[in-house]
């Protein structure tokens, strides 16, 4: 008897794919026998690779001719996926799946694409009604009914680990790399957005690390390619308030480890946060104010009560996130690091 391949396609951004982590691990367990395939781009497979759950990565090249098309119907095809689920629709994708013989296509009732699927499932995630990982798993729970006896609900996290001699060692690393004290409560900050959603102004990110600058705190930030000169100025302008430095662009895998060890990663709704939030590390998060781009819509997957959300006041424009209280952000996300320890087994 043939043996059930199921593709899982979640091919767009980073925090995309990391809210996708919840349907992969419901799907897995809930089939285990069952060998679950994901369709991503280069540059999440690495993190794709990372996660239990998934048996093998498929590589979407990107592109969006005919050529494109046939190419990637081509690996699905050689990847022997015998059913799709598309937890994020596109006609190129959809139209590849059909080319490659899928004959199951389950994906959300919406845009043309949806013609060509052979299941579908009506959510509007227009409306931001629940979080995207929940609409991720809702789909998977629609392709279980057929299987399932007990539609199960979404699992809790953290979705990410790594095991604690391992940490050890990238802690005591980072921490000789870095120049930070290794007994010191480790801020995380990301300054840059990605191209994501709208962030707080670099000032502004001051004006929060001045405020929560204290004894026995230090702060790293990360940032992406091309935001390094920003995160290299946050450093100096803490210099001789609190031990500061910058994390440079490194391999997602390897950025997962150090994020491990944050006691608080603080940043906009970006990639890195959502590999915080399946870390299960406190978070605090600048949102925008629309309903798209909400913190229930784009939620992190840490537990909540070690996550903290920010968002402009009702009046004024909804998307401009630098309109955020700075001063209510910092007494809360120190309030959080007040009643938090550091992992002993970090160090």
């Amino acid at each position: 008897m043939t043996r059930t391949r199921i593709l899982v396609v979640r091919n767009d951004k980073l925090g995309d794919f990391m809210l996708a982590w919840p349907a992969f691990r419901l799907l897995k367990e809930q089939l285990p026998d069952a060998r679950v395939l994901a369709l991503v781009p280069e540059y999440t497979r690495c993190m794709a690779e990372l996660c239990p759950w998934i048996d093998e990565v498929v590589l979407d090249p990107g592109g969006s001719q005919y050529r494109d098309i046939r190419q990637i119907s081509r690996q699905i095809r050689q990847s022997g996926a015998n059913r799709a689920i598309l937890l994020f629709s596109t006609a190129r994708v959809v139209t590849a799946l059909a080319f490659a013989g899928v004959r199951y296509r389950l994906g959300p009732a919406t845009k043309l694409a949806q013609i060509l699927l052979t299941d579908r499932v009506v959510q509007r995630r227009s409306r931001s009604e629940k979080p995207e990982f929940e609409y991720n798993a809702d789909l998977v729970r629609h392709f279980l009914r057929r299987d399932a006896k007990a539609i199960p609900a979404t699992p809790n996290g953290p979705f990410l680990e790594f095991p604690a001699a391992e940490l050890k060692t990238f802690g005591a690393e980072l921490s000789k790399r870095l120049d930070l004290p290794a007994d010191a409560q480790w801020l995380f900050v990301h300054a840059g957005s990605g191209g994501s959603a709208n962030n707080l102004r670099p000032e502004q990110y001051q004006d929060l690390c001045h405020r929560l600058a204290k004894t026995g705190r230090a702060f790293v930030f990360t940032a992406g390619p091309g935001e390094e000169p920003v995160a290299r100025d946050l450093v100096s302008s803490l210099r001789g308030v609190a031990p500061a430095a910058v994390l440079p662009p490194e391999a997602l895998p390897s950025l997962a480890r150090h994020l491990a060890l944050a006691d608080c990663f603080i940043s906009g709704s970006t990639g890195p946060l959502h590999i915080a939030g399946a870390l299960n590390r406190p978070t605090a998060t600048f949102y925008p104010g629309h309903r798209s781009g909400s913190p229930l819509r784009w939620q992190t997957l840490n537990d909540a009560d070690v996550r903290l959300t920010f968002s402009p006041p009702g009046e004024g424009d909804p998307k401009d996130v630098s309109r955020c209280h700075i001063a209510d952000a910092a007494e809360q996300i120190d309030a959080l690091l007040s009643r938090i320890r550091r992992q002993d087994e970090v160090f």
